[in-house]
């Protein structure tokens, strides 16, 4: 039986948490994909393999996003918090591979544009806090936040 009591908290602070990792994100997406479109970027060794990660990472955190949403607005149904926590874990984990390309990233890109791929890693880097907060809410808030509905 479910404990509707749990669904029916208020969901703003984790809503505002994957807000915040969606914005971060924004910045990551946008200002790693500008460099495909600098001829002297186009080529960086391990933006493309990042995207291959950026990209799901961005999915996930959209349907988390619209998941607290639902919840926030009122929807109760259990499956939308495994929906929340399945997709918070997804992208924490495609994160870790966005990092490590980033990396790559940054070690092979030509000089002008280092601090350019320091900025998004410090971009990436609050994109990965917010959510982590927002993993920890939710185990406050008393729900099951450990990977028991992994996708991709």
């Amino acid at each position: 039986m479910l404990n509707h009591y749990l669904y029916r908290q208020d969901w703003t602070a984790v809503l505002q948490l994957l807000n915040q990792t969606l914005h971060a994100e924004e910045m990551v997406c946008s200002m790693s994909t500008q460099l495909f479109h600098i001829p002297a970027a186009a080529n960086i060794k391990g933006n493309a393999e990042m995207h291959n990660h950026l990209v799901p990472a961005s999915y996930h955190r959209v349907t988390a996003a619209g998941s607290a949403l639902r919840l926030r607005n009122g929807e109760t149904h259990a499956s939308i918090i495994q929906t929340l926590t399945s997709c918070v874990n997804n992208a924490l984990r495609q994160d870790q591979e966005v990092m490590k390309g980033l990396r790559i990233m940054r070690d092979n890109a030509p000089n002008p544009f280092r601090s350019t791929i320091e900025i998004i890693i410090r971009w990436q880097q609050q994109a990965e806090q917010s959510l982590t907060s927002a993993k920890q809410l939710l185990t406050q808030m008393g729900f099951e936040t450990q990977d028991q509905y992994q996708s991709q």
